[in-house]
């Protein structure tokens, strides 16, 4: 089977397509490890060029990060037998006092589509629960969200409580949400801002990249 064609239904966010179209792909034995990487990763960047340049808005990006997801879980024992290493680890989470999930959600999807394992922590996530879950997972990003204003000293507050704890790996913080900007993403020590999900995945590949 030619692996463009499950690439291609990724990128139109047919989600039964996907899933039979991985499964036939293990089938004719090809490696989960090459179906993530030369037709699923590669259609998710397909996805997130298309968001770029206008042809794409969020109600198809859900689509896309959907189905991934889908083939995600036929893959995911092939792929933890194969020892198949992420690009990163990234914990997520929506800041303490804010309850909004979907914006962030749809950032997580999107990273895992790209090659990250994500840990989210929901919403309303205290400073420490996110250290803590830096140092249980030894991530290397944490990326967090806020839509309300009201809560953006605690975006602040656990910027600082990451900063100030003693991790066992360096890790890079990202912000994202409608009151954010990279001026607020700078004045509270965070690595950078993304104002949406294509963004922060670029923006993630990047921090990794430094390190």
């Amino acid at each position: 089977m030619d692996l463009s064609i499950l690439k291609q239904a990724l990128i139109e966010g047919d989600d039964r397509q996907v899933v039979d179209l991985t499964r036939r792909a293990l089938d004719e034995d090809h490696s989960a490890q090459t179906i993530l990487n030369d037709a699923l990763i590669s259609g998710m960047q397909k996805v997130g060029e298309l968001f770029e340049q206008g042809e794409y808005f969020v109600p198809e990006l859900l689509l896309a990060a959907r189905a991934m997801q889908s083939a995600m879980e036929v893959l995911r024992s092939p792929l933890a037998a194969s020892d198949y290493q992420p690009m990163g680890k990234v914990v997520m989470g929506t800041v303490q006092g804010d309850l909004h999930d979907i914006g962030k959600k749809l950032v997580a999807m999107m990273l895992e589509g790209s090659g990250f394992e994500v840990i989210d922590l929901g919403t309303d996530v205290p400073p420490e629960r996110f250290v803590a879950a830096v140092e249980e997972s030894g991530a290397q990003l944490v990326g967090l969200s806020a839509l309300l204003t009201t809560t953006l000293p605690a975006m602040e507050a656990t910027v600082g409580a990451l900063r100030e704890a003693e991790l066992p790996t360096q890790v890079r913080v990202m912000i994202g949400g409608a009151p954010l900007t990279s001026t607020f993403a700078q004045d509270v020590g965070a690595d950078g801002y993304a104002p949406d999900a294509s963004s922060a995945v670029a923006l993630a590949r990047r921090l990794v990249a430094r390190d």
